[in-house]
């Protein structure tokens, strides 16, 4: 399990709904990554896909990169499967990488226990913050967005006030 302050657990070549496969060193030149574990089926993703599009769109410019990671086994979950993954996406316009973990073996090294669960590295590829995108299931109740908050400090050039808090939502189905 990754804990802060920890490099970025590497990860080889996963497929994508894009037809494309990729690694950590794909994503080399973006100086910030947010890594975050989802699935196709969760109403807790459902609900934040649009907070993650958004996100992307905005603050692609500063260097951030979104990298969706679903490690379910589409064998107990079939919602899961990379077919199921490519028609999410392109419904919803993903407009970040949609990786498959086919055995859960990325999820277990970052130590990812539900969808979504957020891991955000600086340009080193340490981990500056991991937990939820903010502090409700519902986006149009949240108070407090812990993922923007900790990218705003990452570019401020400060250490992430609250470098963890914990995720809710779906567990991983392996």
């Amino acid at each position: 399990m990754l804990t802060i302050g920890k490099r970025a657990a590497g990860f080889d070549a996963l497929p994508a709904v894009d037809g494309q496969r990729y690694s950590l060193a794909s994503f080399a030149r973006s100086p910030y990554l947010v890594v975050v574990f989802i699935c196709t089926g969760c109403p807790t993703v459902k609900a934040n896909e649009e907070r993650l599009i958004g996100l992307q769109r905005r603050y692609a410019a500063a260097g951030v990169q979104v990298v969706a990671i679903n490690a379910n086994n589409p064998a107990l979950s079939p919602f899961d499967t990379m077919e199921e993954m490519r028609r999410r996406a392109t419904e919803k316009g993903f407009n970040f990488p949609y990786l498959k973990d086919e055995r859960g073996e990325v999820a277990e090294r970052f130590g990812a226990i539900s969808t979504p669960h957020v891991f955000v590295f600086d340009s080193a590829r340490h981990l500056v913050y991991k937990g939820r995108i903010d502090d409700s299931r519902d986006p149009a109740r949240a108070t407090r967005s812990d993922l923007e908050n900790a990218l705003r400090d990452l570019f401020d050039g400060s250490p992430v006030r609250t470098p963890e808090t914990q995720p809710f939502g779906c567990a991983i189905v392996r």
